[in-house]
Parts: structure tokens; C-alpha cells; sequence
């Protein structure tokens, strides 16, 4: 068999927001218990470049992946290659774009379901672009949303992004210009931007929030004040080893000595239910989401099987023993 080359359009028609979340979340009881391994991002520079590589291994499914993307002023270029276990063979080589977009608002639906209050109907959204499209489709899956108040420094953007997701989704998306707006009296409170300093104020939280914060993977960006990591408790990331590297949001924190690392739990833990994501209904509760390979696998291996079923992609002829 030749490799199925997937385009980014082939990869959206074969992807659907429930189904992404069902794989992450087996992605995470599966990583728990030992049936599977990640490996925190790494990065090349150049001048005006940088190669970003992220692998994992899924042996409850059999299949292994690594995930590159390279990023330029011009832009970003994301690819995936899926590796059979019982073939040893690079089954898979598919464009990843829009793959990674569902995979990080699925990971933030799997955290919701575990970590929000009950019955939360209203959300807070900081961020109108790419990824902020994502985490809206992909909570409103979960979720019992009815309003979504969203922020964003652009006027022009954050009324367009409204209107687009109010015909989207049956939801009521209103743009609000002042950022507490997006954060006052919320039960769940997304940040999802580009932002190098925070954008979100831990005193605008309400008691029993949660907050997801998926924007900054860069040790030198934040997204939350020290306020947010203050009040929070518990602290959920992702990955910890991961947000070690990579989450910026907790720098000034750990400068301060109000947090340390031994009191972050990992999201397998919640969801195999050796730990508690909520203890009081008063809690302010922070899901920090930095990005894992073992997202890209889990998701990537359901559209490789779909696209066998439909017979979707070009063969590639990169096996060398054929």
C-alpha cells in the first residue's frame, strides 16, 4: 500500500468537532494509564523562521506520529505523518491546519466537561480569530451555551466574528468593548489570542469560573495576570511537562512564589479520576492547554480510517520496499 497524501479540504469534510472530542478524551484516559506517550515541542530558529516538532505514540490505537509546522512573517505550513505499529510503515501524510485547530478546541471541550460548573449557559471569549473559532464550536458541543460575550482589541474583527458564529452555531455571539464585559459574572472564560501580555484580569472572575487558556505556547507570552494564577485552584495543564516548557502565563507566578510546579495536576489524572478538577463550587478553576502531539495522533488516526472508508487522498509511493 502507498501512502494517503490528505489535503487540508479532505481533512475538514472527514473531521467533525464530536467526533475530535471523543479521541482526545480516549487520548487522555489512555495516556493515564500508560497506553500512550508524548513529547513535548521543540524548535529550530532561523532567521525570520522557526520549525516546530511535536511527536507521540498512541499504542492503545497502534499508530504514531510526529507533527511539524514551520512558521514565517508570511504565515504557517503545519504537516502530519501517521506511522502503522504493525506495518511500520508511514501510512498517512496529511496537511494540518485545520487539524490542529479542532484538536485544541476538542482537548478545551474534554477540560469543560470535567472541570466547568454545571449547567454553564454563558461564556466569556478573549480572541476573534483562527483558534478562538474552535474553542466556540467545539464548547458549544458540551456545553449548554446560550450567550457568548467575546473581546478583541479590533472592532471591525470582533463584530464580524459575532455575527459569523451567531449564523454558525445557535448561539447568541454579542462583541463587548470593554474586556471585563467578556469576563464578569461568567461561569467559563476562554482566552484564545496572540497576545504577548496578559488579557485577562483575575479580579474580573467570578467565584467558580473556569478559565481556559489556550493562546500562549511561548515561554516569553502571557495571556493571564498573576491575579488569575493567584485565585486559581486547582490548576489543570494539558500536559505538565509540557507547560513547563512552554506556558509563559506562569513565569511571573513562579518569579513571585505563588505557584510552583507541584501544584499542577495533568489533565489524564482528571479524567482517569485520581484527582479532583473541583472541590468547592467557589473555585476558580485554570485549564492551561500549551498543545500535545498525542491530540494530533488521536484525531489524525480517525480521519486516516475515514478516509480508507471513503476512499479520500492521492496514494503517495514513499514505501521503499515496494
Amino acid at each position: 500500500m502507498s501512502t494517503l497524501f490528505l489535503t487540508e479540504p479532505e481533512v475538514e469534510r472527514l473531521l467533525s468537532f464530536p467526533q475530535a472530542i471523543e479521541a482526545v478524551e480516549e487520548a487522555f484516559r489512555a495516556l493515564g494509564r500508560g497506553a500512550a506517550q508524548n513529547v513535548p515541542r521543540h524548535r529550530a530558529r532561523a532567521p525570520g523562521t522557526v520549525l516546530h516538532m511535536m511527536g507521540a505514540s498512541a499504542a492503545y490505537l497502534g499508530f504514531s506520529a510526529w507533527k511539524c509546522y514551520f512558521t514565517t512573517a508570511q504565515g504557517a505550513v503545519f504537516h502530519l505523518g501517521l506511522y502503522e505499529h504493525a506495518t511500520g510503515r508511514l501510512v498517512a501524510l496529511m496537511q494540518a491546519n485545520r487539524l490542529g485547530q479542532v484538536r485544541t478546541g476538542a482537548t478545551s471541550a474534554v477540560a469543560a466537561r470535567w472541570l466547568a460548573p454545571p449547567g454553564a449557559s454563558k461564556l466569556g471569549l478573549f480572541g476573534s480569530g483562527f483558534q478562538a473559532r474552535g474553542q466556540l464550536e467545539a464548547l458549544a458541543q458540551v456545553l449548554p451555551l446560550k450567550q457568548v460575550f467575546v473581546y478583541s482589541r479590533d472592532p471591525q474583527r470582533r463584530a464580524q466574528f459575532a455575527q459569523e458564529m451567531s449564523q454558525r452555531l445557535p448561539l447568541e455571539v454579542t462583541p463587548v468593548d470593554r474586556p471585563q464585559e467578556a469576563a464578569e459574572e461568567l461561569p467559563v472564560v476562554i482566552t484564545a489570542t496572540t497576545s504577548r501580555e496578559p488579557v485577562l484580569d483575575g479580579r474580573w472572575l467570578a467565584p467558580g469560573a473556569l478559565v481556559i487558556a489556550v493562546g500562549s505556547n511561548w515561554w516569553h507570552k502571557a495571556e493571564l495576570d498573576l491575579t488569575t494564577i493567584r485565585r486559581a485552584h486547582p490548576i489543570v495543564c494539558d500536559d505538565v511537562d509540557c507547560c513547563r516548557l512552554e506556558a509563559g502565563d506562569f513565569r511571573q507566578a513562579l518569579e513571585h512564589g505563588v505557584f510552583d510546579w507541584s501544584e499542577a495536576i495533568s489533565l489524564a489524572e482528571v479524567v482517569c479520576q485520581r484527582r479532583s478538577g473541583r472541590t468547592d463550587s467557589s473555585d476558580v478553576v485554570l485549564f492551561k492547554s500549551v498543545g500535545m502531539a498525542l491530540e494530533d495522533v488521536a484525531v489524525a488516526v480517525r480521519v486516516y480510517q475515514q478516509a480508507l472508508q471513503q476512499g479520500l487522498g492521492t496514494p503517495l509511493p514513499l514505501d521503499p520496499r515496494q
